[in-house]
């Protein structure tokens, strides 16, 4: 029961930092302005870490891999601390726990970025019926628009209502079930 809990926060926590490394990724990979006042709680939220990264980590065209890699790393960690806990750890072959523990890190990191997604999507469509001209509306929709974009190509406008959304989620909801199942895989590996 303890275990179960310990694990809920260490998730939780390790989730919630990789989100906001994910933010900052795709933030700079969609060239959207910190200059907001989500753009500042990423920067402050993970400056700590992503600076020192810099030194050592560079960049891949245009890409920040000293916000992503930290990203992978944090859910490894997470992975590490659910076999541990899960006992695990000390009957298994190290070449293959290490194998098992990167391969689900990506897999949850993939999740979270996935999750990521879908709040700013659902965001931008929310803000789009209720305010469109919000403050937070601008960066919200850079971040949402790339992600629709192939959908409003194929999907009309129904009576003057984008369903691109519904669509999206339905193709994030697959991807999810196939990481779930990816994930049971390499766990039951382990």
């Amino acid at each position: 029961m303890l275990g179960s809990l310990l694990l809920t926060v260490i998730e939780t926590l390790g989730s919630l930092l990789t989100g906001v490394l994910l933010a900052r990724f795709i933030m700079q990979w969609q060239r959207v302005s910190f200059r907001n006042p989500i753009g500042q709680f990423v920067v402050a939220t993970t400056d700590w870490l992503v600076l020192p990264l810099r030194r050592f980590i560079p960049g891949l065209g245009g890409l920040d891999l000293a916000s992503l890699l930290p990203a992978w790393v944090v859910q490894v960690l997470v992975v590490f601390a659910m076999l541990g806990l899960m006992g695990r750890i000390g009957a298994a072959n190290p070449f293959g726990l290490l194998a098992v523990m990167w391969g689900v890190g990506l897999l949850e990191t993939l999740k979270v970025a996935l999750y990521l997604l879908m709040g700013v999507v659902l965001m931008s469509a929310i803000l789009s019926w209720v305010n469109p001209y919000a403050p937070m509306a601008g960066v919200i929709n850079a971040l949402a628009e790339p992600f629709l974009r192939p959908f409003r190509r194929i999907i009309p406008l129904i009576g003057g209502v984008d369903l691109s959304p519904i669509a999206f989620f339905l193709l994030l909801q697959v991807a999810l079930s196939a990481l779930s199942m990816g994930k049971l895989m390499l766990v039951g590996v382990a």
